[in-house]
């Protein structure tokens, strides 16, 4: 595992996007996990960046995302969907038809999860996988459980969870109480993983999760299985 620990939330965001950047360069038709929330949005910034110069070319890429929330559709504004498209899709010449989230209005979210699964599987699995880490160790919206999920199911938002995105929403009260997220296998498949967290308040979860033992109850403890991850840790 590779550790990086860097001053800024800028620095992390050049370095994170580097990464991502000698993905696309490397396998220009390679297949992108992606992640949202607040963290990536500087690391999407600067691959808008690189891209509208003239530096990067999306137009081979596919991307799938982590997860959704439940009962929100595409062009609810809290919606992941509506996230990437706001924070990333329309800023890349990346073909639209070809980035993936799962669908949180789905009838069967069981059934969606499944076909999820086929999808990545008929990718080819995953090149480089984004991700976040949440001060209770979830990965995706994979929640501290009593065994690692590995198909992409729907699950219930550990209170913490809920608090934490909360700032996104109205109130508290408005934030999904289920979502729908990858499982363990498609991100624990991925060739690469990119893991970054900001701020003080991911400090302790990220030692437990990369100095503890490997346990369901931190689920991104499963990522010291993996051979090839690169985490950046921004104090500031």
């Amino acid at each position: 595992m590779n550790y990086i620990v860097v001053d800024t939330y800028e620095e992390l965001g050049k370095k994170a996007s580097n990464i991502i950047a000698s993905q696309v360069i490397m396998k220009p038709n390679c297949v992108l996990g992606l992640a949202t929330g607040s963290t990536p949005l500087g690391t999407y910034k600067y691959l808008a960046e690189m891209c509208a110069a003239g530096e990067l070319d999306f137009s081979g890429v596919t991307s799938v995302n982590l997860d959704e929330y439940a009962g929100l559709d595409g062009s609810h504004e809290q919606s992941y969907r509506y996230f990437m498209d706001t924070n990333l899709f329309s800023k890349i010449n990346i073909d639209r038809d070809k980035t993936f989230v799962p669908s949180g209005i789905a009838e069967d979210l069981e059934k969606e999860g499944q076909e999820y699964d086929r999808l990545i599987e008929g990718l080819g699995g995953i090149d480089l996988q984004l991700l976040g880490i949440g001060v209770d160790g979830h990965i995706g919206f994979n929640e501290p459980d009593s065994v690692f999920t590995a198909e992409t199911h729907a699950v219930e938002l550990d209170e913490s969870t809920i608090e934490a995105n909360a700032r996104f929403f109205s109130s508290k009260d408005e934030v999904p109480r289920w979502a729908i997220t990858m499982g363990m296998k498609s991100i624990i498949q991925a060739k690469k993983i990119l893991l970054i967290a900001n701020g003080q308040n991911k400090k302790a979860i990220l030692e437990k999760a990369f100095n503890g033992p490997v346990d369901p109850m931190v689920p991104a403890s499963i990522l010291q299985l993996h051979p090839d991850v690169t985490v950046i840790f921004s104090e500031n």
